[in-house]
């Protein structure tokens, strides 16, 4: 993708601050960071979403983020680490290029992600179903 952000510093042409690379994936520190080591994780080849990344791919980006949080941990000193993934603009996507967040937390940061729990009337027995196509 010739506008992708993220393809462009897969390929060399923006500069980024990695922490890791390889010949598929990418990590590297988000120069818009919510906490200290804040790290987005991309697959070098451009796939817009987790709907259109090859599982090989998805796997060694799993294992990628569990690597870099346990090496993390000692030197950030981290109480606890985010892990987020969004996919589409309605669910916050900004770059449509299948990345990882890796936030690491630290005790008073302040920083968290809001959760809104609102009591919805729907069947979850009659949903259950229907997802296992029954």
């Amino acid at each position: 993708m010739n506008d992708c952000v993220f393809c462009k510093i897969a390929a060399g042409e923006i500069p980024a601050h990695k922490v890791y690379e390889d010949d598929q994936v990418i990590a590297f520190l988000d120069i818009a960071h919510f906490t200290k080591g804040h790290t987005l994780i991309i697959p070098k080849s451009h796939y817009s979403s987790l709907l259109d990344t090859p599982d090989e791919v998805l796997a060694k980006i799993a294992v990628l983020t569990k690597d870099l949080a346990t090496n993390y941990k000692p030197i950030l000193r981290a109480d606890g680490f985010t892990v987020k993934q969004n996919n589409g603009e309605v669910a916050g996507q900004e770059v449509m290029h299948y990345h990882v967040h890796l936030i690491p937390h630290y005790e008073g940061d302040k920083f968290k992600f809001a959760v809104q729990h609102k009591e919805q009337k729907v069947d979850l027995e009659k949903l259950a179903n229907d997802l296992r196509g029954e």
